[in-house]
């Protein structure tokens, strides 16, 4: 299995740069890429990555995408002056030409390909190419939105063509709507392209009646272009979140790609004005992504976790516009929003191109003092020691060797520590003594988490929910004050969560008496389909978001007895809830579950993805439970929002 991430860069393509004063194409310079790169270099993420040469890509690449016209146009700028230079660039929408333009153009597009070989040919899991002119504005006989070629599309055509692929997605996450990958790929049901941009009711550059949520493609690839609108400015974390569970994870899921490319422009990070290019918001983004495709721990989000009424509207009519294409949305109540909030109100018209008026106020010295001084705080606000461990685990009963990844052993605790702690505190838990080991082994690993010493651990008990009951207990007095648990199978012992310091999702196959359902504890009754994998839309519609709410400092996931969940539900779990509390997972598993222990150590470890199995969409009465659940618990927990219903705080 693959393992390593690629970075490419080549300094020759900072020599396409502007010649001549112009109030739209000033802010795409080339410190964009060495001011990326140079950070890079400070955090030592270069030395970490798999080194990738550019190379140019050829004629024919990218004619994959464009015409034999505009090819020539770009060629032929090579021997051009300064004034043939601007009188060409004068042709296109927010386009500049340079001499060097071409060489750098096709310098981009070979990095691309280049990356596109190292993942599909198994060098490296995933990479990052960092490559100038961008690509996704423009279209096959023209530049525009400073683009020449379309890198990703041509990425697109051409792992198609050299790996047979029938299944792309491409992930355009630039505040701008990527219209030129649109056009490209519209009617092609092979590729599936998703773009949020802010949109603002076509206000906001590119300013097309096509960059709204009811372009779905043509033809064939009808329901293979999905465009989420932002009508509101100044969209946060919790928004992205919610388009994330409610829209593209979903839909994701379903298509299965062979590949995923990502349109990575940064222009809606934290700290840059919503479409200009601000130099430090981008070379800190650009280090938080390869951070993240290195597999190192993510930072606790921040902010308020509930989308605002705008983002939520959105959401809706996205899905309301896609029902009928995909099997995920078959029994979701969705309908199309027409009065829509952001209507009432005036909106401030932006200028016809890439450069706002936001934008222009980055020139100004106290705006960018203030903008610095933000993002300096910021970072210090989530940048966070990485603990030096990845994963640990204690070798109790000798089935370690069975692990196919390597693991951290950590030293058991002592017996009579053990025996200590628990007639100090647990007394009321562990009433046999043959519990003893195995909460020795248990404790001394949720220790080396607990103190940020390892970033995740895996515990193997004979009595699960003794286990976790203390573990929960005991995450809670060494000071934790948001411990995420989810519980898979019977569990005997229901820790008291009504402080609020434990929140508990409980899934099994029926009801378990003892304990209502509240706001922190939640019973999910879920059987996995046998065809396949079920479970997706009960994980993305209702535990992660629910558990981004809640903001955990901690996650346990427990597999005990009875589990009503197959190996690919339990990996999809832990795959997916890494990205919260810093990456803390503590894993406890039923002694007996051996083929569990080896998945779930693939997905801590990061070794590989794990197999989620046959994507099977869910029966109505499955959509029901947890359109019930989220009826039920929205209010608590905003990240459930995806629809505009009576008592959805109007923010």
């Amino acid at each position: 299995m693959a393992s390593g991430t690629a970075l490419i860069y080549d300094e020759e393509m900072t020599t396409h740069k502007l010649l001549w004063s112009d109030p739209v194409c000033y802010i795409e310079v080339p410190e964009r890429l060495s001011s990326s790169y140079d950070q890079l270099k400070h955090y030592h993420l270069v030395e970490r990555c798999v080194h990738v040469p550019a190379r140019e890509g050829s004629k024919e690449e990218i004619l994959l995408v464009h015409s034999s016209e505009h090819l020539e146009v770009a060629k032929s700028t090579q021997t051009m002056n300064e004034e043939e230079l601007k009188k060409v660039s004068g042709n296109y929408d927010a386009f500049f030409f340079h001499r060097n333009t071409y060489r750098c153009a096709r310098l981009a597009v070979g990095a691309t390909l280049e990356l596109v070989d190292a993942v599909m040919s198994g060098k490296v899991r995933n990479g990052m190419a960092l490559v100038r002119p961008p690509g996704h504005h423009s279209q096959r006989n023209a530049a525009n939105g400073f683009c020449l070629f379309n890198n990703v599309a041509i990425a697109a055509e051409y792992a198609k063509l050299k790996y047979g692929l029938q299944r792309i997605l491409i992930v355009d996450w630039d505040v701008h709507h990527g219209q030129g990958t649109q056009y490209i790929f519209e009617e092609d049901p092979s590729v599936l392209y998703f773009s949020w941009h802010r949109y603002e009711h076509q206000e906001f550059w590119p300013s097309l009646k096509e960059s709204d949520y009811d372009a779905v493609g043509l033809g064939k690839g009808k329901g293979f272009n999905i465009n989420l609108p932002w009508n509101k400015v100044g969209m946060g974390n919790s928004d992205y979140l919610a388009a994330f569970f409610h829209v593209l994870l979903p839909v994701a899921f379903e298509f299965d790609p062979e590949l995923v490319i990502v349109s990575a422009g940064y222009d809606s990070g934290i700290g840059d004005p919503e479409g200009g290019y601000h130099l430090k918001s981008l070379s800190e983004s650009v280090c938080m992504t390869v951070k993240t495709l290195l597999g190192d721990p993510v930072p606790q989000i921040t902010g308020e976790m509930a989308p605002c009424l705008s983002a939520v509207e959105s959401i809706q009519n996205v899905r309301a516009a896609h029902k009928r294409y995909w099997k995920w949305l078959m029994y979701e109540d969705t309908s199309f929003l027409q009065n829509l909030s952001t209507n009432l109100h005036l909106l401030k018209k932006a200028n016809p191109n890439p450069s706002t008026e936001h934008e222009s106020k980055i020139t100004n010295n106290d705006e960018t003092v203030k903008v610095e001084r933000f993002l300096e705080l910021h970072m210090k606000n989530i940048l966070f020691p990485v603990p030096p461990i990845k994963t640990a685990t204690t070798d109790s009963k000798g089935s370690v060797h069975l692990l196919p990844v390597p693991v951290h052993f950590v030293k058991e605790m002592d017996k009579t520590e053990i025996k200590a702690l628990v007639s100090g505190f647990y007394a009321d838990i562990v009433k046999e003594d043959k519990n003893l080991l195995s909460l020795g082994s248990m404790l001394a690993i949720l220790d080396k988490i607990l103190k940020k010493e390892v970033c995740n651990g895996i515990a193997e008990s004979p009595t699960c929910s003794v286990s976790v009951a203390v573990a929960l207990r005991h995450s809670v007095r060494f000071g934790f004050q948001r411990v995420l648990c989810i519980f898979v199978g019977d569990m005997e012992i229901i820790p008291n969560t009504e402080d609020g310091k434990i929140l508990m999702i409980h899934i099994c196959e029926k009801e378990q008496s003892g304990k209502t359902r509240s706001k922190h504890y939640i019973s999910l009754n879920w059987k996995e389909d046998a065809e396949g994998n079920d479970f997706f839309s009960a994980v993305l519609g209702f535990i992660l978001p629910v558990a981004y709410s809640y903001q955990p400092n901690l996650t346990v996931i427990a597999v005990g007895p009875n589990r009503s969940l197959g190996i690919s539900g339990i990996s999809l779990l832990f795959s997916l809830l890494q990205g919260l509390a810093e990456s803390r997972i503590f894993a406890v598993i039923e002694d007996t579950e051996i083929n569990v222990m080896q998945s779930v150590a693939k997905a801590l470890v990061g070794a590989s993805a794990p197999h989620f199995g046959v994507y099977v969409p869910p029966t109505q009465e499955k959509v029901n439970k947890i359109k019930i659940l989220r009826d039920q618990f929205q209010q608590e927990w905003k990240m459930l929002q995806c629809s505009v219903k009576d008592g959805i705080s109007r923010n």
